[in-house]
């Protein structure tokens, strides 16, 4: 049971981080399709900063730092590549579906352009960390083989770095969005931009802040899905999972804890395909892994079927600002 929660809240991070950054860019008036495009640039980044990085006598031997400092430069670089979508949606006021589907396109042809030009075909594979035995810190996650009890085995035994900091990051983020002026102020321009405008409120400002945070975190979800659920390898893919972090935001009714508890869903179900052979009821059914690779999918498709009516996007999502409009 611990290893089954301990694989779901590795699915989960990636996914709990890029649908916050989806609400963040929508709760603002801009739909953000792009999420899966930012997170395959920010994770190739964030591997390119880590190769490079690791190059370096220094930083080999400080493989924390090293993990610490590419999830900066995937961050970074995400919210960069985000700059085009709000460039094409607030200054040329162009559809934001199109400009996200154009994202998309172009993230992985230049993460791979780079990749097939530039490196041999396993250069910018990122060895995952294994510990050895007592007490260690390797790259990315620390190995506690103390007996830490049921709690402290899921969340320090084997447990990422990127955990922790994801989650403070969700916490502080969905604090600053209800709770802070700043917030505030960018949820209004998501709702009635005309009325935001008539107190004093810069929408276009609004709107490229909240698309730049959505970039940082789609970016800084790509490296983290790279460097814990793929093993540590960028290969211009992503494996569909800025989509699935779009469903869980819409299902999570752009809100925080809505969230939060739609990433925990559809961790487990993504996990299922990983670890379904661990199981002995789940051997005996004698299915492919493929139909459990399948279930996220499909779940999102019944879930969203069952949930759309009764959800409420912000009013002025899509919608280019117009300061002449009622």
């Amino acid at each position: 049971m611990i290893f089954l929660i301990q694989k779901t809240l590795i699915f989960t991070i990636p996914l709990l981080i890029v649908a916050l950054a989806g609400m963040f860019a929508e709760r603002s008036g801009i739909i953000n399709i792009a999420l899966d495009g930012i997170m395959i640039f920010g994770a190739f980044a964030g591997a390119l900063a880590a190769y490079f990085l690791r190059k370096s006598t220094f930083f080999v031997d400080h493989n924390q730092l090293t993990f610490l400092i590419a999830m900066v430069v995937a961050s970074i670089a995400g919210a960069l590549f985000s700059l085009l979508l709000s460039f094409s949606a607030i200054k040329l006021k162009a559809d934001q579906t199109i400009g996200g589907t154009a994202l998309n396109m172009l993230a992985p042809a230049i993460a791979l352009f780079f990749i097939k030009i530039f490196f041999t075909k396993d250069a910018l594979e990122m060895e995952p960390a294994i510990g050895g035995s007592g007490k260690s810190v390797d790259f990315g996650y620390a190995m506690l083989n103390d007996d830490l009890g049921p709690v402290g085995s899921i969340f320090f035994d084997k447990a990422y770095i990127s955990t922790f900091i994801s989650i403070a990051l969700f916490v502080v983020l969905s604090v600053f969005i209800y709770k802070t002026k700043t917030g505030l102020r960018l949820r209004s321009c998501g709702e009635h931009p005309q009325a935001a405008a008539s107190v004093g409120i810069d929408v276009n400002r609004m709107r490229y802040l909240g698309t730049t945070i959505s970039g940082a975190l789609a970016g800084f979800g790509g490296y983290v899905y790279i460097a814990t659920v793929a093993n540590g390898t960028a290969s211009g893919a992503v494996a569909g999972m800025g989509f699935l972090a779009l469903a869980i935001m819409i299902f999570g009714n752009w809100k925080p804890l809505g969230i939060a508890l739609g990433a925990l869903l559809f961790g487990f179900l993504k996990c299922l395909g990983v670890i379904y052979s661990q199981f002995d009821f789940l051997n005996n059914l004698n299915l492919p892994m493929y139909f459990y690779n399948l279930i996220p999918y499909v779940a999102v498709l019944v879930v969203l079927a069952f949930t759309s009516k009764s959800s409420r996007a912000p009013k002025a999502e899509g919608i280019p600002y117009d300061k002449g409009a009622r």
